[in-house]
């Protein structure tokens, strides 16, 4: 099972929806919807920096998506978005907000911790270049 487990956490396609993931979740962030806003607002966040999101999530879309081309930069897309999700996690704790955002960002966590540890499977030695 370990075997199949570490062949789905390095397929490409993975790192590929989970671009898609973060697509979506950009464009949430463009003009904040009222979900995303009483997330920010619940961890204090100013309204001030939330440019930042639609930016970082934007750009973590493309490097996820480049799994096949370009694994190097989709693994450290991935480490990125583990250091990311490390401060989200921090920030929920940090404003004893443990609810459904913690743990949504624990998971994420998670999830991109382990496709930074493991990486995209290269395909050929010229894939990664």
């Amino acid at each position: 099972i370990m075997s199949s487990v570490n062949d789905l956490v390095r397929d490409p396609r993975l790192y590929q929806a989970a671009a898609a993931g973060q697509a979506v979740d950009a464009a949430m962030c463009i003009q904040p919807i009222p979900y995303v806003a009483k997330c920010l607002d619940d961890v204090g966040w100013p309204d001030g920096g939330r440019w930042f999101f639609p930016v970082v999530k934007g750009a973590s879309a493309l490097g996820l998506a480049a799994a096949p081309r370009w694994p190097g930069l989709a693994r450290l897309t991935a480490i990125m978005l583990t250091l990311y999700f490390c401060t989200a996690v921090g920030l929920h704790v940090r404003a004893r907000d443990l609810r459904l955002n913690f743990a949504a960002a624990s998971s994420l966590l998670l999830f991109y911790g382990a496709l930074a540890a493991t990486g995209p499977r290269v395909s050929s030695p010229a894939a990664s270049s």
